[in-house]
């Protein structure tokens, strides 16, 4: 009987949702996997790739859905890694975006544990993508900036640089903004962002994605009064005005 080697957990990222987008290492560390612990957004395609006989967990957080706490995320998978099993955290997008990687990787520390971290594809590039344009333009938008637009109370967060979030030369990425970006745009008018500021907004990039193209005013107004059921990611910004179209193509969700 040989050993098998140290435990070691692999925080991977599973991209927007396609599984053709995962990296050629996040699905060798999936094949390999003894444990796979989940998000339930963005996760399910890529657990094509994870043994018959691997055990598949969801600790995925979901608005309204009773989940996991996130010690309870960590304790999970340092426990597991402490049998000898390979663990994966399987995570939504890229692990180092907004995914509570941070506390992952503490615990794993703490508890001696090897830990390696598997980029993915994020949902901003992959929203950009999915609408053919770029992030940055030359001359245009030399910026980009990545913000959560949800607090832990479900709120649009306290501390937010309206100034910068209100540069029209940056590209901004809303994540989880689809609640909040309403009360975000008024105060970006508030600090002297134009309404007419282009955004487009795509939901479900993994299943189905679907786009709406406009300017923060119309797309605030959108989310506000008809609400896509999927999640979102808002983009705007000088660098989105090549895939602005003309008001009628408003509510395609």
């Amino acid at each position: 009987m040989t050993d098998r080697p140290a435990a070691v957990i692999a925080l991977v990222g599973a991209g927007p949702g396609d599984p053709d987008l995962l990296t050629l290492r996040a699905v060798d560390r999936l094949r390999a996997a003894d444990v796979v612990l989940y998000d339930d957004l963005g996760s399910a395609g890529a657990l094509v790739h994870a043994r018959e006989d691997a055990e598949l967990i969801s600790v995925g957080k979901r608005s309204g859905r009773h989940a996991p706490k996130q010690a309870e995320v960590s304790r999970l998978m340092v426990a597991y890694a402490r049998l000898g099993k390979r663990v994966v955290r399987l995570k939504s997008g890229d692990p180092a975006i907004f995914s509570r990687a941070d506390e992952e990787i503490t615990a794993a520390r703490e508890a001696g544990i090897a830990i390696e971290i598997v980029p993915g594809v994020t949902t901003a590039t992959a929203a950009a993508a999915h609408l053919g344009t770029a992030l940055t333009k030359r001359l245009v938008a030399r910026r980009v900036q990545f913000i959560t637009a949800h607090e832990v109370t479900g709120g649009l967060p306290d501390d937010l640089d309206l100034a910068a979030l209100a540069d029209p030369a940056a590209t901004t990425c809303v994540f989880m903004g689809k609640a909040t970006f309403p009360a975000l745009a008024e105060r970006l008018f508030a600090v002297g962002l134009s309404p007419d500021t282009p955004a487009a907004v795509v939901e479900s990039l993994g299943d189905s994605p679907k786009s709406m193209v406009g300017t923060v005013a119309g797309i605030a107004t959108q989310l506000r009064d008809s609400p896509p059921a999927g999640a979102c990611m808002i983009l705007y910004g000088a660098a989105l005005a090549g895939v602005v179209e003309p008001a009628a193509a408003f509510g395609r969700f």
